[in-house]
């Protein structure tokens, strides 16, 4: 969607982003649905937007960067015993192999970029 030839701009807020269930074997509780609109990529990194809705889940992270662009989750990272809140606006850089658990009741939609 973004070419590497050519400037282009994307809405992140207005990008169409096809949602389909999570995984059963990753879904702690409630019905989430998840889709991705990839942008493209930078320098061999994927640039995206991920939505969730609705839903607990869990994931094993890839090396990313992220900005919440709507919505929010609460997201525990299991392997260090905390847990943080994300809202619009916040940033956020998670190491790969990080183990979480995502609580979203609504949804959060972000854009980020990661490697794998």
């Amino acid at each position: 969607m973004l070419p590497n030839d050519v400037n282009l701009l994307v809405s992140g807020t207005r990008v169409g982003v096809e949602l389909e269930d999570v995984p059963a074997e990753d879904v702690v509780s409630g019905a989430p649905r998840q889709g991705v609109a990839e942008l493209g990529a930078i320098s061999g990194a994927e640039v995206g937007v991920w939505e969730l809705r609705d839903g607990v889940v869990t994931d094993t992270e890839v090396d990313e960067v992220f900005v919440v662009l709507s919505g929010g989750a609460t997201i525990e990272l299991l392997d260090e015993d905390r847990t943080v809140e994300v809202g619009p606006g916040d940033v956020m850089r998670l190491l790969a192999g990080t183990r979480t658990r995502w609580t979203v009741e609504d949804h959060i939609r972000k854009v980020y970029i990661s490697a794998e």
